[in-house]
């Protein structure tokens, strides 16, 4: 039975630029999938909330999307997300890898500087395991100095290492209050909203260069049938009927591998069945344009 007068419960946004392991931390740290993952920055897009509840505390996790400067409508939105999530909460994982040595990038300065003196703020060295054990405190010591950050945690999300210790350093920073949410669910976000993740992150590890940024999923049916699969049908939205052509490959091969690949990882999130349709439809500038951004979900103030 919870301690209700000692229990602690708050939200933890975790930012940085792209591709520094914050999806990846933040499925590490649940010990489960929610933010998809691939070896390409600027794959997250929007907030991913992630809970996780033990008999002392309620940790809720803000995923964001990277840190980065603006090319697109769809950056600043994205930056807007950001910017959300750091107000919502209540401590602030800033994380960097190791590589990057003892400077933060300026989109990141930025961002930090909106919170200092407000917030509690913890700085996470990733991928320590890249490196040499004794180049971690020099590292540790240079960031130090600036006095920035509440607490430094090194770490290495991808192989689970001094999860423990940031975990332990997460919690005697968070308020005393009762849980949020149940204790069973993981995600206030909706299966359809992961469905649409799993079949992006699909297109994100098949193709090079622009395509995975100049597309959106739009989840058009999620029909959870009593009896037999559940209906899935998706568009994917691209800019160019060039980009259609390469996406739907030669005899519609590439689509048909990306569904299959998608349907698999859709069915093993949601433990049924699935049928997955996937269509490709043109919506030039969809970047650059407010209506679809929103409609996509990618406008934060919607």
């Amino acid at each position: 039975m919870n301690d209700q007068e000692n229990y602690r419960a708050g939200y933890v946004a975790i930012v940085g630029e792209p591709n520094v392991g914050k999806s990846t931390l933040m499925n590490a740290l649940l010990d489960q999938k929610l933010s998809i993952v691939t070896s390409r920055p600027q794959t997250t897009r929007q907030r991913v909330l992630g809970i996780l509840s033990t008999d002392e505390a309620q940790v809720i996790f803000l995923d964001t999307p990277g840190l980065l400067k603006p090319r697109y409508l769809l950056h600043k939105k994205m930056i807007q997300s950001a910017g959300l999530a750091l107000q919502d909460s209540d401590v602030v994982l800033v994380l960097t890898e190791v590589a990057l040595g003892d400077s933060l990038p300026e989109p990141v300065e930025s961002a930090l500087a909106q919170v200092l003196g407000r917030k509690k703020t913890i700085l996470v060295l990733n991928k320590v395991d890249t490196i040499h054990r004794d180049e971690v405190l020099p590292l540790i010591e240079g960031f130090s100095k600036r006095g920035l950050f509440n607490d430094i945690v090194p770490v290495s999300a991808l192989r689970r290492e001094n999860l423990d210790e940031l975990l332990r350093t997460i919690l005697k920073d968070l308020p005393v209050h009762p849980p949020f949410y149940p204790s069973d669910i993981v995600s206030e976000q909706p299966e359809r909203f992961f469905a649409a993740e799993l079949v992006r992150e699909k297109i994100f590890e098949t193709f090079r260069e622009e395509i995975p940024y100049s597309t959106a999923v739009e989840i058009v049916e999620f029909k959870e049938r009593e009896q037999g699969k559940t209906y899935v049908s998706a568009d994917i939205i691209v800019e160019r009927d060039s980009q259609k052509g390469i996406l739907i490959g030669k005899r519609g091969v590439a689509l048909k591998d990306i569904g299959m690949r998608a349907r698999k990882d859709i069915e093993e999130f949601i433990g049924r069945a699935v049928y997955l349709e996937l269509r490709v439809k043109v919506r030039e500038r969809w970047r650059e344009d407010e209506g679809w951004l929103r409609r996509l979900g990618y406008s934060p103030d919607a």
